[in-house]
């Protein structure tokens, strides 16, 4: 784990002022969890790839809470949403019985993919980030695994997420 970037050290700023560090304007989709025991190293603090597992979740959550669980994606339209590229930076360690808040915000919407902004924060909070995720999904047709543009309502209902920021 490091602490957020400043401005002078690499060219981006610190939490809350851009880039990576910055999360877009637009509510997010907040759904709380836990570190468990099984989530930590030998040190306590939460794996690394945990925080990977607690944004696949948090999405699937922010979906269904739109009205849009992945099951009816594929069932009705024969389509998968996949990861298609992920940037996580990493500031601070989730510890051994943390309340964790993942935040989902939808920031693009375009013709196959979703571009998300994910941030494990402390429920707590007022302490920044723990760690942001840039999270590009792509929409797929589920038996060619060909990309295949996103079917409506969920089109609609993401465009309508991302217009709010």
């Amino acid at each position: 784990m490091r602490t957020p970037p400043d401005a002078a050290s690499d060219g981006r700023s610190a939490p809350g002022r851009g880039g990576l560090n910055r999360p877009p304007n637009s509510p997010a989709h907040r759904w709380p969890l836990r570190v468990y025991f099984e989530d930590t190293d030998a040190g306590g603090m939460a794996y690394h790839a945990n925080y990977l597992r607690w944004a696949e979740r948090a999405r699937t959550e922010s979906l269904r809470s739109m009205g849009l669980p992945h099951q009816m994606l594929m069932e009705g339209h024969h389509s998968i949403l996949v990861v298609r590229r992920i940037e996580v930076e990493y500031w601070r360690p989730a510890r051994l019985d943390d309340a964790v808040v993942v935040e989902t915000r939808v920031v693009a919407v375009r013709g196959v993919t979703i571009l998300l902004d994910q941030r494990m924060v402390a429920e707590a909070g007022g302490q920044g980030p723990l760690a942001a995720l840039r999270v590009e999904l792509a929409c797929i047709d589920r038996d060619g695994l060909r990309p295949k543009r996103i079917p409506e309502p969920w089109r609609s209902a993401l465009e309508a997420q991302a217009a709010r920021g």
